[in-house]
């Protein structure tokens, strides 16, 4: 047979198939682990296919925020109320435009089941709250707010609720054990039990079509050489992001082009080669999160500026939200202005995110000498600091509305702190599916054969981000795909 190329293979140029199952899952992170236990649980027999060595993906390196509500248990138990509306509204909002409707409601009005589900699986969630503004917790809480849900204009919208489920660990750490490991360990754990079996140091290189149309099986290669699978019922492609394309990037999301990548080498875009080239569409291939590499529990004391001196977001938000508003609106053009007073208590505030913490770059007895200090028009800073201080004595931002709490005049001395180009990111577009998982062709119609899940698709973001879609959005229709293929 010749070298796989992105192109689908004919069924009938294959003459004997290397492995064989009822359901094929293409990766094994959060997308794959969840399929891969929906398929078995279903009678299916599941094999998964990882191009590493080992299981995991991105989800088991990530920060393990799951983005869940609608009143979980764990919502509850922390003394918080939610309502499948409000969730709806909030991630409609913030996660557009143009976000898939169907998708979202599905979503929501699955949330304490997915939890639930979870909880099943053996992942765990200690019943306590953070409340203070951050990336994730710097200890085991269970809980915290991760969307910018209590941040204008959300807040106004509809009751915050604090959506961002943490599975817990023990000894706070990142990478190797933090809470992305901790989620994704009891769920393979639960599908071994099941008799899900994993081929490993297996390339993905494009799928096998009978005369039909249908999607049969997959081609890999594993150490330079062709390996067939058959799939006698369905494929599921979760083989993540094409944040490590820099093609794809460069032609489809060209703002994080030469970004640092918020990911893993492994997310190449293949998954999404692979269905295009069998007419799949794709949705929102644009669509980025912008991680903002600066403290969150300095932002919110301080103000954000833009290239003229003036505040662009209300700073106790999201820090993904600033990092899109300050890439996208403000041309990477930030800083923070913040008082010495104001600086010293955010350093010494707890927090998961001490590398972030920049120092300043400019330092002044007054803003009129930070300002020219900084090269910003005269005047610019002033006008900026004389309107937020003249609120901030009441404690009121009218301008943006950050919550009251965050709201001090900025005193002296004054520095600020030069936050250009301190953006990285990931990309959340990807093929269509529809609710049930099942990949769209360009006609609207089902590609016989072919599910997908997770970051390899268009999920619930459409442009916006909160931490925890990745992981839910992977995990919930993750979940689907391996119940629609397993039919």
């Amino acid at each position: 047979m010749a070298d796989a190329t992105i192109n689908p293979i004919s069924a009938a140029d294959i003459t004997t198939w290397d492995y064989e199952a009822d359901v094929v899952v293409a990766g094994y992170g959060i997308a794959g682990v969840t399929a891969a236990i929906e398929a078995a649980r279903a009678g299916s027999e599941v094999l998964v296919l990882e191009r590493t060595g080992g299981w995991g993906g991105a989800a088991s390196q990530a920060g393990g925020i799951i983005y869940l509500g609608g009143g979980t248990p764990l919502q509850k138990a922390c003394g918080f109320d939610d309502t499948v509306d409000n969730m709806k509204t909030f991630m409609k909002a913030a996660l557009g435009p143009g976000t898939d409707d169907a998708k979202i409601d599905a979503y929501c009005e699955g949330s304490v089941d997915h939890f639930n589900w979870l909880v099943d699986a053996g992942v765990a969630f200690k019943e306590t709250f953070w409340g203070q503004p951050g990336w994730e917790p710097p200890y085991d809480d269970g809980l915290m707010y991760s969307g910018g849900e209590n941040a204008a204009p959300f807040n106004t919208l509809v009751d915050p609720a604090p959506r961002g489920h943490v599975p817990q660990m023990s000894g706070k750490t990142t990478s190797e054990h933090g809470a992305g490991f901790m989620l994704m360990t009891p769920l393979v754990e639960t599908a071994e039990k099941l008799g899900v079996r994993a081929e490993y140091d297996l390339r993905v290189q494009t799928v096998v079509v009978d005369e039909s149309g249908r999607v049969v099986g997959i081609v890999a290669k594993r150490y330079g050489k062709d390996v067939t699978i058959r799939a006698r019922k369905g494929v599921v492609l979760a083989m993540g992001s094409f944040a490590y394309n820099d093609e794809m990037v460069r032609s489809n999301a060209p703002k994080i082009f030469g970004h640092p990548a918020a990911s893993i080498e492994a997310h190449d875009g293949r998954a999404i080669q692979i269905g295009q080239a069998l007419g799949a569409d794709t949705a929102h291939m644009d669509a980025t999160e912008v991680a903002f590499f600066c403290d969150p529990q300095l932002m919110a004391r301080g103000i954000l500026v833009n290239g003229r001196g003036q505040r662009f977001i209300p700073e106790d938000t999201y820090p993904g939200r600033i990092g899109q508003a300050a890439l996208f609106q403000q041309d990477n053009q930030a800083f923070l202005v913040i008082d010495e007073a104001a600086y010293e208590e955010g350093v010494a505030a707890e927090t998961k995110t001490i590398q972030l913490r920049a120092q300043p770059k400019w330092v002044a007895e007054t803003v009129e000498e930070l300002e020219a200090e900084m090269g910003l028009v005269a005047g610019a800073l002033q006008s900026t600091v004389d309107v937020y201080n003249r609120h901030a004595a009441e404690g009121s931002d009218p301008l943006l509305g950050k919550n009251s709490e965050w709201v001090k005049p900025i005193g002296s001395p004054v520095a600020a702190i030069d936050l250009r180009g301190r953006t990285g990111g990931f990309t959340l577009g990807g093929l269509k599916t529809n609710v049930n998982s099942e990949v769209l062709h360009v006609s609207g119609e089902p590609i016989p054969g072919l599910f997908a899940a997770g970051r390899c698709t268009s999920g619930v973001c459409a442009g916006g981000y909160a931490s925890g879609t990745s992981l839910g959005d992977g995990s919930f229709f993750g979940r689907r795909a391996g119940i629609s293929a397993a039919r």
